[in-house]
């Protein structure tokens, strides 16, 4: 089907990922908010380039047109400009849903989670833009996930890169579009497509190719503010220089070993405006080659400062930047690893077995767990009147539980609880 169950191993995993980038959601101050998962159809439509046409349109009794979220983006700038709310940090765990082929051994679904990082206001440039980024590296550190690369561009520069090459207005965003497969393939199959179905001029393609095939840094970033032509482009100069500003911040936060300012870089999505960028895992191809291949986008995102005009009636703007992170991705990666590893997952945070080890003692279980239960510990005890010790134990080994209180004739007696740590088998009264 495209969407998958969890057996407890992987809900646990899951879990534990996404608390890993709750918290450091979180750190950097962010508040949850919540949309609903339908929107109406209008307001999802027109904001995903290509996209649009895998988005889930549904209708109910009354004819309105509805469709299911595509992202968390869209129905956060609407839920702005519906409350005139214009400053914000907020994030944004939920499922979205996509009308695709589904690609389920790279993490691709027709239903998964996105976990979303927005900052709305008007601020001094690109000082949002750079904590965006860090929330990247900071994610993708913490989750020691290997080597990767976050590739930044501007979509200023891009559009300042076309109309330079030739490209008419009309047909930067479906050039955008044909660009952003660069990533997948090679550029003799991305001019042919520009040129044979996006109707651009052989020339103009060449062009566009000498730019958008350089990655580098600050230094690129000079090279290319001293381009006779793209320094003459208003678009580009000011893209340019957001860049270098960007650059000059993230040197700041000691993380620019990680970040490439690639021109190939477009994302397909109509709604960005400015500063974009994509986080891409790496890895070694075969054990002895030193070459690092790309295993694909685990984050991207960029600034968006028309979407919330889109929904003002009176078209009052809020500048955004924010970023989304590929959890189900990341969770496919993770979830292979601990398959090769062997390593077994706890299912459950269960922190003591209430245990006892003769007959007719369910109600001393019952009262001491009752007892855990209101003191905030987390228990577990067998649904059964007279379990035998051992199978008591054992459950405690099968699923990881660290701790089993015993109680029995003698402990009651004596008012106390044997504790017995099940890994090495020690026992303490208390």
């Amino acid at each position: 089907q495209g969407t998958r169950d969890h057996a407890p191993a992987q809900a646990a995993l899951r879990d534990r990922l996404l608390s890993a980038v709750v918290s450091c959601f979180k750190r950097h101050g962010a508040a949850a908010i919540d949309t609903p998962v339908l929107e109406l159809r209008e307001t999802l439509v027109g904001k995903y380039g290509e996209g649009t046409k895998l988005i889930y349109e549904l209708q109910d009794q009354g004819g309105e047109l509805l469709a299911l979220r595509y992202d968390l983006t869209v129905p956060f700038a609407r839920y702005l400009a519906m409350n005139k709310i214009t400053k914000m940090k907020r994030y944004h765990v939920a499922k979205v849903y996509r009308r695709d082929n589904p690609a389920t051994t790279r993490g691709r679904y027709r239903e998964f989670y996105q976990c979303d990082f927005d900052i709305a206001g008007q601020f001094d440039p690109m000082i949002p833009d750079a904590e965006c980024l860090k929330i990247v590296h900071e994610i993708l550190s913490d989750l020691q996930l290997g080597d990767f690369v976050i590739k930044v561009n501007d979509r200023r520069i891009l559009n300042g890169v076309f109309a330079v090459c030739g490209v008419p207005e009309s047909k930067f965003i479906p050039a955008c579009c044909t660009v952003d497969k660069l990533d997948k393939i090679p550029w003799e199959e991305v001019r042919s497509e520009m040129v044979g179905e996006k109707g651009l001029s052989p020339e103009a393609a060449d062009r566009i190719g000498e730019y958008v095939q350089l990655h580098g840094g600050l230094d690129l970033i000079e090279r290319l503010l001293q381009d006779p032509k793209l320094s003459q482009n208003k678009l580009a100069k000011e893209g340019l220089g957001d860049m270098k500003l960007l650059f000059e911040y993230l040197t700041l936060f000691g993380i620019t070993g990680k970040i490439s300012f690639d021109l190939s870089l477009a994302r397909g999505l109509d709604y960005y405006t400015g500063v974009i960028f994509e986080a891409v895992l790496l890895q070694q191809e075969k054990e002895h080659v030193e070459e690092l291949v790309s295993v694909g986008s685990v984050a991207g995102g960029g600034r968006y400062d028309g979407l919330v005009g889109m929904f003002d009636p009176k078209g009052r703007k809020v500048p955004c930047v924010g970023v989304s992170i590929g959890i189900e991705r990341i969770f496919s990666i993770l979830e292979q690893r601990l398959e090769a590893s062997g390593e077994k997952l706890r299912t459950t945070e269960t922190q003591v077995l209430v245990a006892t080890p003769q007959k007719h003692m369910l109600a001393a279980r019952l009262k001491l767990i009752s007892e855990l239960w209101d003191a905030g510990i987390k228990a577990e005890m067998l649904y059964k009147k007279d379990p035998k010790l051992l199978k008591q134990l054992q459950y405690c080994e099968d699923t990881g539980i660290p701790l089993a209180a015993i109680v029995g004739e003698q402990e009651l007696a004596d008012g106390v609880v044997k504790l017995r740590d099940v890994a090495t088998r020690e026992e303490v009264r208390m």
